[in-house]
């Protein structure tokens, strides 16, 4: 009797212990998120402190790494097997990620109240043959960013509507000696370059593939390419241009030494308010410019989304991660550097409120962004693309020869 009540309190022990450890068991999340634009790594890390501390057996590492290095980190650990539960990928990697496995397919978590509140066109980031693998996070395109100071001093009333209009704003700026090269642009070698081309070819109403094959190099491609050159050799395009990206295009304009620029959602408030700006006060915003007699705006579809990888040994609880962060709270709390997925936000006082000539462009914009194309083989038709265009900018081939070679190079 002893004897059975000893190993009786024995189990007990044991049962309570595994008990315990159970309750206490903290699952540890990898994430891949961005040290560019968009959401800040202060903001990301303030969203996953909020996640933590409602998730408290939920633990979440995370890396930021360069846009540069996002998409061969998250292949290189894909490969390791052992590596991210949840990525941030932009909007052109979906094909090339389902096709290799890299994301799982979650088409089956989207509920009604998310494809019912999210804007439409949010859903392309992450879609490829008509699945969902993962959630939009960052909605953005490119926007022509301009000081109305730089523009009053040079008796210019209201900011270009085309783009021979831009051209001709600048020339006037730079002929009254205001600002030596007025326009701005991200050219560096990079997917940059290839963000402010798409917007361009929108603008002349091109086109990347026709079934499937390069179009690029004819038409309004051709003209998109022609325009950059042409802004270039006319010393109205900053010169180190051909080398920045995104960032060096904030610094510059927040520097007071561009009058136009194109970049991403992220630099209105940081040019209009942040610590290092010199232009507070003074930053215009509208979409992109458009081509009389083909369009009205342009823009291009820059948008990313979060996944959960494929190698993850806690899909679950990824997606939890995913689900809280992308969600409607969340993103109206952190709507400064990036603007929310989803449609109501852009009629919530709480969100417009000092970033009214923002939302007013997003409200274009984002319903005219044109996509780059859709292809597994992206990848290789980027960097065909990308140094086509350096070629063309050195004078080291025509545009048209440029663009004829990477058609070539292209891989399709």
């Amino acid at each position: 009797m002893t004897f059975s009540i000893k190993l009786a309190g024995i189990g007990g022990a044991l049962v309570l212990t595994a008990f315990s450890s159970a309750a206490f068991a903290e699952t540890t999340l990898n994430a891949l998120f961005m040290a560019q634009s968009a959401y800040s790594e202060a903001d990301v890390r303030a969203m996953t402190d909020e996640f933590s501390a409602a998730n408290s057996d939920i633990k979440v590492t995370l890396e930021f790494v360069p846009y540069e290095g996002l998409r061969d980190k998250t292949i290189l650990a894909q490969g390791s097997g052992s590596g991210y539960d949840v990525v941030l990928f932009d909007v052109i990697w979906p094909a090339e990620y389902a096709e290799n496995g890299i994301l799982v397919d979650i088409s089956d978590r989207v509920t009604p109240e998310m494809k019912a509140g999210v804007l439409p066109g949010a859903w392309t980031t992450v879609e490829y043959n008509g699945k969902q693998y993962g959630m939009p996070w960052i909605l953005d395109t490119k926007y022509l960013f301009y000081n109305k100071n730089i523009l009053a001093k040079a008796g210019i009333a209201a900011p270009p509507k085309t783009w021979e209009e831009l051209t001709q704003q600048a020339q006037i700026i730079k002929d009254k000696g205001l600002l030596d090269t007025p326009i701005a642009w991200s050219w560096a070698q990079a997917e940059a370059v290839i963000c402010d081309y798409t917007t361009l070819v929108s603008a002349y109403q091109g086109s990347f593939l026709n079934d499937g094959k390069p179009s690029f190099q004819t038409g309004g491609g051709l003209e998109a390419l022609t325009y950059m050159v042409d802004t270039y050799n006319a010393g109205l395009t900053n010169p180190n241009s051909k080398e920045f990206l995104e960032e060096d295009v904030r610094r510059v304009f927040s520097n007071g030494e561009a009058a136009f620029a194109l970049n991403w959602t992220y630099m209105y408030n940081l040019a209009n308010a942040g610590d290092d700006s010199k232009v507070k006060g003074m930053v215009g915003v509208v979409p992109a410019p458009g081509v009389a007699g083909k369009s009205e705006v342009s823009a291009m579809n820059g948008s990313m989304g979060l996944g959960v990888t494929a190698s993850s040994a806690h899909p679950d609880e990824a997606w939890k991660l995913v689900e809280f962060l992308t969600s409607q709270p969340v993103q109206n709390k952190f709507a400064k550097l990036s603007l929310p997925i989803w449609a109501s936000s852009y009629d919530d006082p709480a969100i417009t409120a000092g970033q009214e000539e923002l939302i007013s462009a997003a409200k274009v914009a984002l319903g005219a962004m044109y996509p780059r194309p859709t292809t597994p083989k992206y990848q290789e038709l980027s960097v065909a693309l990308q140094q086509a265009i350096q070629e063309a900018l050195l004078g080291q081939a025509s545009p048209a020869d440029a663009l004829s070679m990477a058609a070539e190079n292209s891989g399709l």
